[in-house]
């Protein structure tokens, strides 16, 4: 179990002195807010065990939810590279509320331009710690604890899977960056490479150290560890031509889940037919072409390595929030 609740503190109704009114404000921030009103996007912030400063976040909770009411699943949304906390994402919203589930929207140090973001210690524990106050707060499902991300949220979803693999009862990532310093080399004289290096304290190359810096903030890193781990990944086959992320940053993660478990990995020659402008596979395999009507898009390529599987479908840099949430929902953790 990831944690227990405990009962949410109310505050009476007293008769407060102006002057305490900021000192009532920052007490009530710390504890447990009331529950809510069912679809109203609620801020908190959460104080970082890491730090210590207050990190914010939204939460969303679906209908219905209460108290004492049956336990809900959980899942958190990562904002995308140059996103933060305020960014919206309203189609994972509106799907998650329609599986009945709560909401989770944390900030995590914000766009990845400096080194307290993009993956660092510090970001990974504001998400951890999101999770541990929302289980804390509301009934939640300990059993079903979910985690979806897109472009840059796919970047921190894998990173997360592979970091903290048994925190999570599946993940989901689309269209994520997994191996910095590949992507800092496709766009070394743009903004993303300039956010990079504000990041990782410079190109790579620079120093060990910088290189340190990408290596450990890089999902490849790490994603051996998920074996066992229910994992999507995906990415639009137009992506890296119409987008900014090539879809070989899905297709290498995907190979490293697949190589440290004894998979089978997708080899070189369809990783290269697939990242041609016009990219098909020359051979499919049947998993590649058995039809899947709930996706809704077109499929190029479907694999799987034990519970982890990875898809390239028509479309671009997007996360197509109605497959996600319902694979997610597929997976229950035993226990």
């Amino acid at each position: 179990m990831l944690g227990n609740k405990r009962p949410v503190p109310s505050i009476g109704r007293l008769a407060i002195p102006q002057i305490l009114l900021p000192l009532v404000a920052t007490i009530a921030l710390s504890m447990p807010p009331a529950l809510g009103r069912a679809g109203e996007r609620m801020k908190v912030q959460i104080p970082s065990t890491a730090d210590g400063t207050d990190q914010p976040c939204y939460v969303i909770l679906p209908d219905g939810c209460q108290p004492d009411g049956d336990p809900r699943p959980l899942v958190v949304s990562l904002h995308t590279f140059s996103g933060d906390g305020e960014q919206r994402q309203k189609e994972f919203e509106a799907e998650a509320d329609k599986a009945g589930w709560i909401y989770l929207f944390p900030h995590f140090r914000g766009p990845n331009k400096t080194p307290e973001a993009c993956g660092s210690l510090l970001a990974q524990q504001d998400i951890l710690d999101a999770v541990d106050w929302a289980i804390a707060t509301y009934p939640i499902d300990c059993r079903r604890v979910y985690l979806v991300g897109c472009s840059g949220g796919g970047h921190m979803a894998m990173l997360m899977a592979g970091r903290y693999p048994d925190r999570w009862t599946a993940v989901s990532a689309w269209v994520g960056i997994s191996d910095l310093a590949a992507w800092h080399a496709r766009h070394a004289e743009d903004n993303y490479g300039a956010m990079l290096r504000a990041s990782c304290g410079g190109a790579p190359g620079d120093s060990v150290e910088v290189d340190e810096q990408y290596r450990i903030r890089s999902p490849l890193t790490w994603l051996h560890r998920t074996v066992g781990l229910p994992l999507d990944m995906a990415a639009g086959i137009h992506d890296g031509h119409t987008g900014s992320v090539p879809v070989r940053q899905t297709l290498d993660a995907f190979n490293a889940v697949a190589r440290a478990g004894g998979y089978e990995a997708i080899g070189e020659d369809e990783i290269d037919r697939l990242s041609r402008p016009d990219g098909r596979l020359e051979s499919p395999k049947t998993s590649d072409v058995e039809p899947d009507p709930p996706y809704g898009r077109e499929i190029h390529l479907r694999r799987h390595a034990g519970p982890a599987r990875v898809t390239i479908f028509e479309g671009g840099h997007e996360g197509l929030a109605g497959p996600a949430i319902a694979w997610l929902a597929q997976h229950v953790r035993e226990g």
